[in-house]
């Protein structure tokens, strides 16, 4: 499948929403359970930065998935480690869409100086930790029955890729409240 990979704009959110709700409903890739609203994926998307960006993977036209980098800590000792999240559309699976976009996160992460990426999956999720671990992270923890959900209680595994920068971030971070 050929698609083109870009930054998301708010004019992608109901599709990057979209995406995201049929796995909060049917899925355990995500411990979420309520849908969500237009309201909070908006407030979502404006909270993010380049540092945090999100991308979208387009295919004739229309957004087929979605990508984003987070925040792993909100302290600022962890500025420079960030969580990635990938979601594609559910036919679509298997058509390279997900390894596009998680190399263009760790090439976006790798220039806005960040040192390592965490990637959390649940252990029923092995397409998802399999990506992870074409693209060199290695699994560094599972926390057993952590989320629950569909009347069941589920591991998480994590995952972690280095991006190679040992020297410290070059501007100051925020103080810590």
């Amino acid at each position: 499948m050929e698609v083109l990979i870009r930054p998301a704009t708010a004019t992608d959110l109901g599709s990057v929403r979209d995406i995201y709700n049929y796995y909060v409903s049917r899925s355990t890739c995500t411990f979420q359970i309520e849908l969500d609203t237009e309201a909070r994926r908006l407030a979502w998307f404006r909270d993010r930065s380049a540092a945090h960006p999100v991308i979208v993977a387009e295919a004739a036209g229309e957004v087929v998935g979605w990508a984003a980098l987070s925040g792993w800590n909100a302290r600022c000792g962890y500025s420079r480690t960030v969580e990635a999240s990938v979601y594609i559309r559910h036919d679509l699976h298997r058509r390279g869409v997900g390894m596009s976009l998680m190399r263009e996160l760790i090439e976006r992460a790798r220039s806005a100086g960040h040192h390592t990426i965490i990637g959390g999956a649940c252990t029923e999720q092995a397409a998802s930790l399999a990506l992870q671990a074409a693209l060199g992270f290695e699994q560094v923890a599972c926390f057993r029955e952590v989320g629950y959900k569909f009347g069941r209680w589920l591991d998480v595994a994590y995952m972690q890729l280095f991006l190679g920068s040992k020297d410290p971030p070059h501007q100051a971070l925020p103080m810590e409240r």
